[in-house]
């Protein structure tokens, strides 16, 4: 990733209109800034949620609240709570979210 052509700027996330994404269970309420090629999200995915699907975008993504568990396609399973997170690559290792009782995540992608 590299980020070009951005100026410095705040953002107050409180004033970014959310959008609604359903899971298989669940829901995602994401508010997304976009900088050029770079989408910068704040997530809140309700407690049951459980993604509709295998995403193979790389992320950078930090658990700020709640927990959240993450399936590798593999089976290889990672619980994140606050203050952690993780990093994978396009293409790398297909993954999806679920959480039984809700997060708050910073996505960088």
């Amino acid at each position: 990733m590299k980020m070009s052509a951005i100026p410095f700027g705040t953002t107050d996330w409180s004033a970014v209109e959310p959008t609604e994404h359903a899971g298989e269970t669940g829901k995602a309420i994401w508010r997304t800034r976009q900088f050029g090629d770079i989408r910068v999200r704040l997530v809140d995915y309700t407690p049951g949620y459980l993604a509709d699907h295998w995403c193979e975008k790389g992320h950078i993504l930090m658990c700020l609240d709640g927990e959240l568990d993450t399936e590798l396609k593999d089976g290889r399973r990672f619980v994140l709570k606050p203050g952690m997170s993780y990093q994978v690559a396009d293409n790398a290792e297909p993954h999806r979210s679920r959480t039984a009782v809700g997060a708050r995540l910073f996505i960088v992608d």
